[in-house]
């Protein structure tokens, strides 16, 4: 058996006990003892006690995936493939197709645009990450500030080095992005991260013709095209992918560099990480399966508050 809180236990604690020294002394009424049932049950209900259904097994293999998603505007730009779709919505097709092929790994997440935010640290949980990515939409327009390659830097070591004391998992590192850097900010470099990563790629999104970028104003709740504010009159902004600063990110942590042109453009890269891990074949590993019972307290749930109600307009009467 265990347990897995909705809101915290410690917190779940605190206002339980808040609620039963709200109630006052204990009485004899239907009213005291039907508050009290509420708050113990609800107190049970976000408990979410599980129990025990069984084994499953698991595969698994030595590979630690990290995805570093550059989630500035830039990367909606509309120049993927012929029917010029947005940048990220390839993005999001690839993270996928390696989810997929590379299934067992673990996976971490780290996005990125004026801030760096480790959206999830390594798990097997590759639903979890998948649909995190799914979900990536870009800043508002009102607080993007220009964007710099820079920015992940720091997160990208703190969770490659977090897990770098496991020296049998090999830490795989894929970095999306149009290399763009709009801040007037410089590369730095990203030699340091050479010592903890065992393979990679840089993935390069875009084009040298550019695209434009469709946006959502909260003002008028239109879909517009973003301009460049940068002179009078304003214009059309297009987007270039800039592979320079791209092949220096691959230079300087000595992995790959890839334009992504089509769906096909990472397959071989993958297969050369699944032949270089230990267990490309994947190994299994026993898991447990639990089961929700919380919904066997919904049925007393319902009588308690049926009970209240009818308490409560007795006395209003």
């Amino acid at each position: 058996m265990k347990i897995a809180p909705m809101i915290p236990g410690w917190l779940m604690s605190l206002i339980s006990v808040i609620l039963i020294i709200i109630l006052g002394k204990p009485q004899k009424s239907k009213k005291y003892f039907y508050e009290l049932g509420l708050i113990i049950i609800l107190f049970l209900i976000n408990l979410r006690i599980m129990i025990p259904s069984g084994e499953t097994n698991v595969l698994t293999n030595d590979l630690d995936v990290l995805f570093v998603i550059d989630n500035t505007i830039s990367m909606y730009a509309e120049d993927y493939g012929n029917n010029k779709k947005p940048r990220m919505e390839a993005v999001k097709q690839d993270c996928n197709y390696i989810i997929d092929n590379l299934a067992g790994a673990r996976f971490a997440l780290i996005t990125f645009n004026n801030t760096s935010q480790v959206v999830a640290p390594f798990t097997y949980d590759a639903d979890m990450v998948a649909s995190a990515i799914a979900v990536l939409k870009p800043l508002a327009t009102f607080y993007a500030r220009g964007s710099s390659l820079n920015t992940p830097i720091n997160d990208i070591t703190k969770v490659l080095n977090r897990n770098n004391k496991d020296e049998k998992r090999q830490k795989i590192l894929f970095f999306f992005s149009d290399g763009e850097i709009t801040d007037d900010s410089k590369l730095q470099s990203f030699k340091e991260l050479s010592k903890y990563v065992s393979d990679g790629v840089v993935l390069g999104y875009g084009t040298t013709q550019g695209g434009i970028m469709h946006y959502n104003d909260d003002y008028t709740e239109k879909t517009l095209v973003l301009e460049d504010t940068s002179s009078w009159p304003y214009k059309t902004a297009i987007s270039k992918i800039d592979e320079n600063n791209l092949k220096q990110i691959a230079k300087d942590i000595n992995i790959d560099y890839v334009h992504i042109t089509n769906a096909s453009s990472i397959h071989a890269k993958i297969k050369q990480v699944l032949s270089q891990s230990k267990n490309g074949d994947n190994a299994k590993k026993i898991a447990s399966n639990y089961t929700d019972t919380y919904y066997i307290l919904i049925p007393p749930l319902l009588v308690i508050l049926v009970l209240l109600y009818k308490e409560y307009k007795r006395r209003s009467l």
